[in-house]
């Protein structure tokens, strides 16, 4: 099991831009795939980003932060990021970072994600 903490949301005017960031402790964080969700109130949970583990060479973004967020990852420092850019008030949410197990390739299908963060709150004002 990995325990993830998120940091790093806010309250943001439309434009801008925020950095997420999920710290990972508790295994070997370099063989996780880590992905990125969301969920707005009164809305399911909705994929946002992945990377793939050790590397983080592959990484897989929803239609809807395409171009504009990007995730990343330092595995010396057991963290993955999703720098936010560009930001809209439909980004408004509680986005929480997610561990999949030994999935070598990103994915944005929840059930695979084994381990989850708290979240963290970004809110996105017009």
């Amino acid at each position: 099991q990995v325990q993830l903490v998120e940091s790093g949301g806010g309250l943001v005017q439309a434009g801008g831009s925020l950095r997420l960031s999920c710290a990972a402790s508790g295994r070997t964080f370099s063989a996780d795939t880590m992905g990125w969700f969301r969920q707005a109130p009164g809305k399911e949970r909705e994929f946002v980003a992945s990377i793939s583990s050790w590397t983080g060479d592959s990484t897989y973004y929803a239609d809807s932060v395409k171009g504009r967020f990007t995730s990343s990852r330092d595995n010396g420092k057991n963290t993955v990021y999703l720098q936010m850019n560009s930001l809209k008030p439909d980004d408004t949410g509680v986005y929480y970072c997610a561990a999949a197990w030994l999935l070598a390739r990103p994915t944005a299908e929840a059930q695979r994600y084994g381990d989850w963060g708290q979240g963290t709150q970004v809110t996105v004002s017009s």
